[in-house]
């Protein structure tokens, strides 16, 4: 039965047997103070013949060998109690009714469990000390850390880092009053975040891990400042979400990262609601190549969807999430359609060959100084006729759900971009009020958001190259702001949105306190281990179209809640569609628009569309 486990749980076996007969035997030796007399020795071997097989049964009849040593604990040390005080009833009894003739000291009754506890536990536990500790001799090379935060996760992490080879604790910093001065695994609370500075200077410190998983952003902002105001690098623990679901340990540390300083409170999803949305239907992903949609796909592709159809101009960007997907979600259909969403017979094959249920529309130009600076018929065109074929399409084939991705620069525009947005979204409103009310209808809903890090088109990857060419980084205007929040969290939102919107909607996601983009740049010429003294600012101007900051809703809009917090519904004027029909045929002409013309449409159909010209600093 033994052989069946490993080298070590024989091993373990052996000397708890060993154990169980030095202990009997020490008993013995105890009784007789240190000397046992010669008419007691047949009492010794007659009894220990009987006594040791019974405890080594009772060992193993109560799990003693499913732990292992090194991480020995609590429950091992119960278990082992409970089965040496179990033996130790049973020892008398057995001597008794086998009618063992050998008389045992009573003394010898009360000292065998306590020895035998004594040695099979501290055994154990010296075990464990020496594995975490058997670099011991050689702390001084490992390197000085302080953690920042003392709750669950610093916790986890003082117990793992004791077994590191890398690193050695030397003290916890929390800001609440009532673990200041406490231990935690025999390490030392020191005081507040706020001593780091010379907190560090005095243990000789260059490295600390913000251990705050769960606590608000803002608080672990100002643990990275403070990190870079004494100095020393900043580390973190992995997030809660993947600690959580055991994707990784909390000794898992890695560098503090954009998504760390900007990153929000998790997202809470319907996820019942999303299997009935999306668990066994045919989903279209339109502009899938691209930085939402191919997140998009990727969150849709948990809820297992019958088909995902992922629709993309981009012959390259459709090879690999084609790629991607082969490779991470091999369970999920998919069907990788190369088109442009203005091609109305590509559309309408592809719809009515595999009938989606829903749909969302991610494909869209949206870099705003490209398409105001002489694009601006091509942005009308791929945002503006580009939803409405598909827009329409969906609502002929029967489509339950069509979620359009908007922008927050479609408030009170002052771009091409952000105005072909806006006209967009009043394709759908139109097309939701226009549907026959008694018959069953596609739910057109909008969702705005702001910048997402890292998508095609944003600061981070434009930052990121001229960090990487020595700088100088350039921001348009010292006072210029933006939102932010990541694309799992924008994808997470919008799917949110589709399951949760009626009809003819305008989602606006929470996108928390807007960023100074200069102070990005800072944080980013920080994180990347430079200073500002390395890596220069310069300010450029504001670019064509672009402004000062940004809104979610427009002057004449306001929002209602929704049952979830991070979702509001904007309650935006009233479309009068008339000029749909002119504005499409205009938009069908064979000759191109110049962007004067453009503009002047624009102003027509949007009335808060007021274009803005650059300013120079």
């Amino acid at each position: 039965m033994i052989s069946r486990y490993n080298p070590r749980t024989v091993l373990a076996f052996v000397h708890d047997v060993l154990a169980a007969g030095f202990a009997w035997l020490i008993a013995y030796w105890l009784r007789f103070n240190l000397s046992i007399p010669a008419e007691y020795w047949p009492s010794v071997t007659h009894t220990i013949i009987w006594v040791v097989p019974l405890q080594a049964l009772a060992f193993w009849r109560f799990g003693l060998y499913r732990g292992i040593w090194r991480f020995a604990s609590l429950p091992d040390l119960r278990r082992i109690l409970v089965a040496v005080g179990v033996a130790a009833l049973l020892i008398p009894l057995a001597l008794f009714m086998f009618q063992i003739k050998s008389t045992v000291p009573r003394s010898v009754l009360v000292l065998d469990p306590l020895l035998l506890l004594l040695i099979m536990g501290g055994s154990r536990l010296l075990y464990r000390a020496w594995k975490e500790h058997r670099f011991g001799a050689l702390a001084t090379e490992r390197e000085p850390v302080i953690i920042l935060g003392a709750g669950g996760a610093a916790a986890s992490l003082v117990r793992e880092l004791a077994q590191s080879r890398e690193w050695r604790v030397v003290g916890l910093l929390d800001d609440m009053p009532t673990k200041q001065g406490r231990d935690l695994y025999g390490i030392a609370v020191l005081g507040k975040l706020d001593s780091l500075a010379s907190q560090a200077e005095k243990l000789d410190v260059k490295h600390a891990v913000i251990a705050m998983p769960s606590a608000a952003h803002s608080v672990r902002r100002h643990a990275a400042q403070l990190c870079a105001d004494a100095g020393i690098t900043a580390l973190t623990v992995p997030a809660f979400d993947d600690l959580a679901s055991g994707k990784v340990t909390v000794s898992a540390l890695r560098k503090i990262e954009l998504d760390d300083l900007l990153g929000r409170d998790p997202v809470q999803l319907d996820d019942a609601g999303l299997h009935g949305l999306l668990t066994g239907q045919v989903v279209l992903v339109s502009g899938a190549g691209g930085s939402i949609g191919s997140e998009l796909a990727r969150q849709i592709a948990r809820f297992q969807p019958k088909l995902l159809i992922l629709f993309e101009m981009s012959e390259f960007a459709l090879y690999k999430i084609e790629q991607e997907f082969t490779a991470k979600f091999p369970q999920v259909p998919i069907l990788c359609a190369i088109g442009d969403v203005k091609h109305q017979a590509i559309v309408d094959k592809l719809l009515n060959l595999h009938r989606p249920a829903v749909i969302f529309h991610a494909a869209a130009y949206k870099h705003v100084p490209l398409m105001e600076q002489g694009n601006a018929w091509q942005a009308m065109r791929n945002n503006v006729l580009g939803t409405y074929t598909l827009a329409s399409s969906a609502q002929r084939h029967g489509v339950a759900r069509f979620v359009l991705i908007s922008t927050d620069k479609a408030v009170n525009p002052t771009n091409v971009m952000g105005a072909s947005k806006r006209v967009a979204e009043m394709v759908c409103q139109s097309l939701h009020a226009a549907a026959p009310a008694d018959t069953p209808r596609t739910r057109f809903v909008a969702v705005r958001f702001g910048n997402v890090l890292g998508s095609s088109g944003s600061v981070i990857p434009k930052f990121q190259e001229q960090i990487a060419s020595g700088g100088p980084i350039t921001v348009t205007h010292p006072d210029i702001t933006r939102y932010f929040m990541s694309i799992p969290e924008a994808c997470q939102l919008v799917l949110q949105a589709g399951l949760m919107g009626e009809g003819g909607e305008i989602f606006v996601l929470d996108m928390g306190e807007p960023v100074k983009i200069a102070d990005l740049a800072r944080d980013m010429i920080r994180l990347s281990g430079f200073s500002e003294n390395d890596i220069k600012i310069v300010y450029s101007g504001l670019r064509p179209g672009e402004k000062l900051y940004e809104e979610l809703l427009a002057d004449d809009e306001h929002t209602l809640p929704t049952p979830h917090p991070k979702l509001r519904i904007a309650q935006a004027r009233s479309v009068d569609d008339a000029w749909i029909e002119t504005a499409l045929a205009w938009l069908n002409q064979d000759n191109i628009a110049d962007e004067t013309e453009v503009k002047l449409k624009l102003k027509t159909w949007v009335s808060e569309y007021a274009p803005q010209s650059p300013q120079a600093e």
